[in-house]
């Protein structure tokens, strides 16, 4: 049985509901098409709005862009100007939709260093789904247009961690965190056992969402028709990294 780690607040689950589960094999990830890395988009000279990327690969790569400037102290804090503010007041344009959990460590537009307008951003306890959070998510897919959704888990996932401590027995959980706890309970990898089981269980945890995600039939036949993509990845707390969960 596994034993939990120590871990901080926040819980993953999957959701109350499948809406119409439809079959996609290897539609879950870009594949090679998603790059690595490159350099952002460059702010506007006048301090407007920049042109966001409209690809899933080009958001991406605007992810990770950032995530690299925030991880080696580089922020540049974009789309915070007062000519962006009013630019935004007509309307937003974001590239990517985060899942994301509600720890505070892990607040998206500061590990992506991204500013106003340039992610629409969904906060659970451990990428918990439910029919509020998909629907909100399905938002930015439906209504504008959004190309990319990230499910982002974290190192040291604490609902992850307390699903982890209530199925090897060691304690209840209140009544809400029950619901988080049963989400969660099908990334447990029994065989594992303390830091290791908790820790698996994130990146279990990550692939479950996504896989909860590309079922919804909205979702499935965009990704199908290559419009979108729903991918996975974690951030690690010791070195403030984002890497992508296959």
């Amino acid at each position: 049985m596994c034993v939990s780690a120590k871990g901080e607040g926040g819980g993953a689950v999957m959701g109350r509901r499948r809406l119409g589960r439809v079959a996609l094999t290897g539609a879950v990830a870009l594949g090679a098409g998603l790059v690595s890395g490159c350099d952002a988009v460059p702010a506007r000279s006048d301090g407007g709005v920049r042109k966001r990327p409209a690809t899933p690969e080009g958001a991406w790569a605007e992810l990770v862009a950032g995530n690299a400037r925030w991880r080696t102290l580089h922020e540049r804090h974009p789309d915070e100007s007062p000519a962006v503010r009013r630019e935004l007041v007509a309307g937003q344009h974001p590239s990517a939709v985060v899942l994301g959990c509600v720890d505070s460590r892990v607040p998206p537009e500061l590990v992506f260093d991204q500013g106003l307008g340039d992610l629409l951003t969904v906060r659970s306890a451990g990428e918990v789904l439910d029919e509020a959070v998909v629907g909100s998510i399905a938002y930015g897919v439906l209504e504008l247009g959004i190309a990319l959704v990230v499910v982002l888990g974290h190192q040291a996932c604490g609902a992850v961690a307390a699903a982890v401590h209530a199925d090897s027995g060691h304690g209840g959980l209140p009544g809400p965190l029950r619901y988080l706890a049963r989400q969660i309970r099908p990334a447990i990898d029994r065989t594992l056992t303390g830091d290791a089981c908790v820790d698996a269980a994130v990146t279990a945890n990550v692939r479950l969402v996504v896989s909860g995600l590309t079922a919804e039939p909205e979702m499935a036949w965009r990704i199908a028709a290559g419009k979108l993509a729903v991918v996975g990845a974690r951030y690690e707390l010791g070195d403030q990294r984002v890497h992508r969960v296959d």
